[in-house]
C-alpha cells in the first residue's frame, strides 16, 4: 500500500493573524506545505491529503494544488462543523471552530489507503523527519506500534511567546505519556503547565517535545472513530469548550496499553509560524537551507 501523507490545514492561525497555511516563505513563493510534500515525496510517500474547510477548497486548489497534482497524487478532506454524530448536530450552530485533531484525522479516512503520517500545516519538519517516519513505517511490521516524531523542545520554541506542546515522557524508545502543555522558556529550563490543569512542572530545555508528526498504520482509523463518538458522550458544556485532540487519544490508549508509541527523534531543524514575528526568521533559516545545497532554489523545477 502507498504512504500517505495527511495535512491538517483546516486552521485559520489565530494567534499567527491570518491564513498562515499559504504564507510565502520561500524565494519563490513556496509555502511551508510545499516543503513539506517536497520532503514526504523524497522520501517514499507516493499520496498526500489536505485536510481543510470546504470554503478554502478553490484557494488550495489555485495555489498549492495546481502546482503538485503533476508531481504527486494529491486529494482533499473536508473539516465540518457539522460532521459529528446525529444526537450532537445541535451543536454545530454554537460553535465555531472545528471539533479537534481527531476529526482532521478522521475525516481524512476515505482517501488514506495504507499507512500514513499526519502532520501540522504550519510547521516545516525537515527532510530526516520525513526520512525517519517513512523509515519507521517500512520496518515497523507489528500491529498496534506507531510512532511520534519528536523534537527537542528548544528546537520548537519561540522568541515571542508560549507554545503548546506534547511533552513525552518515555521509557528508553518507548514513550509513556504525552503532557499537552503551554510552554515558556525559563533561563535554564521550560516552564511546563498541562492544558488538562495539572500542576505545572519544568523541564529541561532538551526535553521531547511531539508536535503532532506521528506514524500511523492504517488499523489507527479505528481508535480515531471510537474516540471521538465518545467525545460526543460528554455533558454540552464539555463539548463546546474542548477539542478531540490526537495526544489525548494516544495518551489514553497508552495508558490502557493498547498500542505502543515509539519516540523516533528528529535530527532536522523544525520551523513554525505560531507568530506574526517568527515570519522573517523562517524565511531566512529556509534560505539558509537553500544555501546549504538541501533544497533548490525553485523548489518544484
Amino acid at each position: 500500500m502507498k504512504k500517505t501523507l495527511v495535512v491538517m490545514a483546516a486552521g485559520m492561525g489565530s494567534r499567527f493573524g491570518g491564513l498562515k497555511q499559504i504564507e510565502p516563505v520561500g524565494p519563490n513563493q513556496e509555502f511551508i506545505i510545499d516543503y513539506s510534500v517536497y520532503d514526504a515525496k523524497k522520501t517514499g510517500f507516493e499520496k498526500v491529503v489536505f485536510v481543510i474547510k470546504k470554503e478554502l477548497e478553490q484557494v488550495f486548489k489555485e495555489t498549492i494544488g495546481k502546482r503538485l497534482e503533476d508531481k504527486i497524487e494529491v486529494a482533499y478532506a473536508y473539516q465540518d462543523l457539522k460532521d459529528i454524530p446525529e444526537t450532537k448536530k445541535y451543536l454545530a450552530e454554537k460553535r465555531e471552530k472545528p471539533w479537534g485533531t481527531i476529526q482532521a484525522v478522521l475525516c481524512s479516512k476515505d482517501e488514506v489507503p495504507g499507512d500514513f503520517v499526519v502532520i501540522n500545516a504550519d510547521d516545516f519538519y525537515g527532510y530526516d523527519a520525513y526520512l525517519k517516519a517513512s523509515t519507521f513505517l517500512d520496518n515497523e511490521k507489528s500491529p498496534n506500534v506507531y510512532a511520534s516524531i519528536c523534537f527537542p523542545y528548544e528546537v520548537t520554541s519561540s522568541k515571542y511567546g508560549s507554545v503548546k506542546r506534547a511533552v513525552a515522557l518515555a521509557e528508553g524508545n518507548n514513550i509513556t505519556e504525552l503532557i499537552e502543555s503551554k510552554m515558556t522558556t525559563l533561563e535554564d529550563a521550560a516552564l511546563c503547565e498541562p492544558l488538562n490543569g495539572d500542576a505545572s512542572f519544568k523541564a529541561p530545555l532538551n526535553q521531547s517535545v511531539s508536535v503532532n508528526m506521528f506514524a500511523f498504520k492504517h488499523e489507527f482509523f479505528t481508535y480515531l472513530e471510537e474516540y471521538f463518538t465518545n467525545f460526543f458522550n460528554q455533558d454540552d458544556e464539555t463539548i463546546l469548550n474542548s477539542e478531540a485532540l490526537l495526544p489525548e487519544l494516544v495518551k489514553d490508549k497508552l495508558k490502557t496499553g493498547e498500542i505502543t508509541l515509539k519516540k523516533v527523534t528528529s535530527n532536522s531543524m523544525w520551523f513554525g509560524m505560531t507568530y506574526k514575528e517568527d515570519l522573517p526568521e523562517l524565511k531566512a533559516n529556509i534560505l539558509n537551507l537553500i544555501n546549504q545545497g538541501e533544497y533548490p532554489s525553485k523548489l518544484w523545477e
